[in-house]
């Protein structure tokens, strides 16, 4: 019991940190653009790709660099000719042009690289065990994921917070036509901030591409849970993302590794009933709920604080 609490919460924290690596990118773009970007995923897919074939080409740690750079230039490209001319119309048309682009990136991405999963290996430098919990080894790579979420949280808030660029970047939002007095070019910070967040889903791209799997619809199997993240935590609230992250990612591995159900705790129904949508219910895991968890916390969220954990924003 001892060994599977351990190995849980660091499984937990760690997916949590990479919910966070991947949300803090649209957490970004929505704080300082009020934009709610559909393809934010698809952005985390292009790094997963672009660093796979950089790999192959020059390494795992030039790729590192390199493709989320790649993919923050993809973002710019979206904000300058496609996001800047369309938010004149609302966001109504902006969510509709984002949730044509994911489609878009992953139907380009299948005649690229093809429906099947992409040999992308954690690199030899951190192929080892970095320790061991009782008789189960924990991979250095996981470890290397953790350092590099938490690196670019405490550096966001810093850049955020306490940095001239980021008063800059947050009086744009609130004030544009006074920053732009002042000498700054409006639309190149929006550009670039859009490129800055998909930069950062492209990081979580490329470092979680060797531990998951790489694929065309790997878009689709975190993008959903993302949106979990930035609700709950509060949309634009960027220490709100980290902490939902941290829950859900615990909640969610927590009900994975947990086999019980009514029928272990309370004893199994009277076998007289018969078979019954009841006694369905009644022999459900935890581990088989645990993938709609999420989403039933998204609901419980939305119904009681719908502004989220830290959010100050009702929509």
């Amino acid at each position: 019991m001892a060994e599977l609490i351990v190995i849980s919460t660091l499984n937990g924290v760690l997916f949590g940190m990479l919910l966070f690596l991947l949300s803090s990118g649209l957490t970004v773009i929505f704080s300082m653009m009020g934009v709610l970007n559909f393809a934010h995923a698809s952005f985390y897919m292009l790094g997963a790709f672009f660093g796979y074939q950089l790999t192959r080409w020059i390494g795992f740690w030039p790729a590192l660099v390199l493709a989320p750079l790649l993919v923050g230039a993809v973002g710019m490209a979206v904000e300058r000719y496609g996001l800047r001319n369309t938010h004149k119309h609302g966001h109504v048309a902006e969510l509709l042009l984002t949730f044509g682009l994911a489609y878009a990136i992953e139907e380009i991405v299948s005649m690229v690289w093809g429906k099947s999963p992409m040999d992308y290996r954690i690199p030899a430098a951190l192929d080892f065990p970095a320790f061991t919990v009782f008789s189960t080894n924990y991979p250095a790579y996981k470890i290397f994921m953790l350092v590099v979420s938490v690196t670019i949280f405490v550096a966001l808030l810093i850049a955020l917070k306490r940095t001239r660029v980021g008063l800059i970047v947050q009086a744009a939002l609130t004030h544009p036509s006074m920053v732009g007095h002042l000498g700054h070019n409006v639309g190149r910070v929006f550009m670039l901030v859009f490129g800055v967040g998909s930069a950062l889903a492209g990081l979580a791209g490329v470092i979680a591409g060797p531990s998951l799997v790489t694929q065309s619809d790997m878009a689709g199997l975190l993008g959903p849970i993302l949106f979990v993240v930035i609700v709950f935590g509060g949309l634009g609230s960027l220490p709100g993302a980290f902490i939902a992250s941290l829950l859900i990612g615990l909640i969610q591995t927590f009900a994975v590794a947990l086999n019980g159900s009514l029928a272990s705790l309370f004893g199994p129904l009277d076998p007289g009933l018969g078979p019954s949508p009841l006694t369905d219910i009644w022999n459900v895991t935890v581990a088989q709920i645990a993938p709609i968890l999420p989403y039933l916390l998204l609901v419980l969220v939305l119904i009681f604080r719908p502004m989220g954990l830290l959010g100050t924003r009702e929509s």
